[in-house]
């Protein structure tokens, strides 16, 4: 009989942790009888009656949780004499709160992302970074996006706000100025409505308000990346940047900053993709500018090629059973 896999998902919004669960949760059947607890995530759900069948049975149980709410959830159950391993993904770099680290503790193992994150964290951890579904995000000809006359498209998808770089990518986007056929696309929730009005003045000043675009989030984001000829991920800081590993398996030229989240490990400058410090609008305005005369090699398909040899989620979930089951 197969061991027990539960993963849980407590979030209204889609983010990327919500991709990051759905990505893997198909590779865990071939050793686990796999289930997804919560909302807001796409899988087989498990009922809260079923669930506490299994955590108060004889079944050997692995639960993983993503965030602090889930995590208290699981350790009441373990209160009433529930017996399972409780597994704990970190998904942000900052240094974690007395709760977070105190709840952290009290899992039996602690997974994070990258080896920042791992270094801050404070406690023993494994590293396991995300995975793409590399079947969904691919490379796609002659798809286009609706109300962009522009034949080319740059893409920056992911939260607008100020520590994801929006206002150095602005500032480096006056170089569409010589580039009529091109646009700037940004996706994503907008936190502050004043932020994304100080983005437009930008645009405005550098008489590129015609050429960029701002799109809410959509669920419909493979298409944007298949559009796109260039994605940029000018961000200061990340807890992995999923997005940027999806842009990169969909054949993007990818721009990112360098030591930003996993940027670095999977960008190897001039040979997959681009990178640029964070907050030189200097430098990302000449890589633009390189990719859109093609001065640059374009290297979408090298990016991709990275990500299928070492960051599909079948190798993440293969690294994550490696946890569960030791």
């Amino acid at each position: 009989m197969k061991p027990i896999l539960i993963h849980t998902h407590f979030h209204k919004r889609r983010t990327g942790v919500t991709r990051s669960i759905e990505n893997v949760l198909p590779f865990f059947d071939t050793k686990f009888e796999t289930y997804l607890f919560g909302y807001g995530a796409k899988g087989k759900h498990i009922s809260i009656k079923n669930l506490k069948n299994l955590l108060f049975s004889d079944r050997e149980v692995v639960v993983h949780c993503h965030r602090n709410n889930e995590i208290i959830r699981m350790l009441f159950f373990r209160f009433l004499g529930a017996k399972f391993k409780l597994i704990a993904t970190r998904h942000a770099e900052t240094i974690p709160s007395g709760l977070t680290l105190k709840l952290l503790k009290k899992s039996d193992k602690v997974i994070t992302l990258i080896k920042s994150m791992s270094e801050k964290i404070g406690i023993e951890n494994t590293i396991v970074g995300h995975g793409v579904n590399v079947t969904l995000f691919k490379p796609k000809e002659n798809v286009q996006l609706k109300n962009i006359s522009q034949e080319n498209i740059i893409l920056c998808a992911g939260r607008v706000r100020k520590a994801k770089g929006h206002l150095n990518l602005l500032n480096a986007a006056k170089v569409l100025r010589d580039h009529q056929n091109w646009a700037l696309v940004i996706v994503g929730k907008v936190d502050k409505p004043h932020f994304l009005a100080e983005l437009k003045v930008i645009a405005k000043n550098n008489a590129i308000e015609n050429q960029v675009f701002f799109i809410d989030e959509t669920l419909d984001i493979t298409s944007f990346y298949q559009a796109s000829k260039i994605a940029v991920v000018p961000s200061y800081s990340e807890g992995f940047s999923l997005v940027t590993a999806e842009a990169m398996s969909s054949g993007c030229v990818v721009i990112a900053t360098k030591n930003v989240g996993v940027h670095s490990s999977l960008i190897t400058h001039g040979e997959n993709g681009y990178l640029f410090e964070a907050g030189n609008s200097n430098a990302l305005a000449r890589l633009l500018e390189n990719s859109m005369c093609k001065k640059a090699p374009p290297l979408g398909t090298q990016a991709r090629k990275e990500i299928l040899k070492n960051w599909s989620a079948k190798k993440e979930a293969e690294s994550l059973m490696d946890v569960y089951l030791t």
